[in-house]
């Protein structure tokens, strides 16, 4: 189990901007590059004897490994060649679920630090 997590940390260094940026495509005469927001983890554990005595296995023991990851990537637009040069195209309806939870956190925040600046002006 070791070995395989070694494995892929020594890879995702190496998957940044390939991930980030797809491969240049030409489409109407038009060359473009797909970008997207990816984010991806990975973990894993491993148990030992040291177990209370309703958490162990059948046989007695309580111990175990395991791992697990996953990710996802969020299409935000395109990098566009044209007769103007190279543009971002957003799109805007992917760019709106990635800041609606931006937006929401930083409301919070500023909420709670106004709050807390009435709370400690009213003293």
């Amino acid at each position: 189990m070791g070995k395989i997590i070694e494995n892929l940390a020594e890879s995702v260094p190496a998957w940044g901007a390939k991930v980030a940026y797809g491969e240049k495509t030409t489409v109407d005469g038009h060359e473009l590059v797909p970008v997207a927001i990816v984010a991806f983890g990975f973990g894993g554990g491993e148990g030992s004897g040291d177990m209370p005595e309703t958490d162990k296995t059948p046989s007695g023991r309580g111990e175990g490994s395991g791992g697990g990851g996953g990710g996802y990537s969020v299409p935000i637009g395109a990098y566009i060649g044209g007769p103007d040069g190279l543009r971002f195209r957003p799109n805007t309806v992917a760019l709106a679920v990635v800041a609606v939870p931006l937006v929401s956190a930083v409301g919070a925040a500023l909420a709670v630090i106004i709050g807390a600046s009435r709370f400690t002006a009213g003293r």
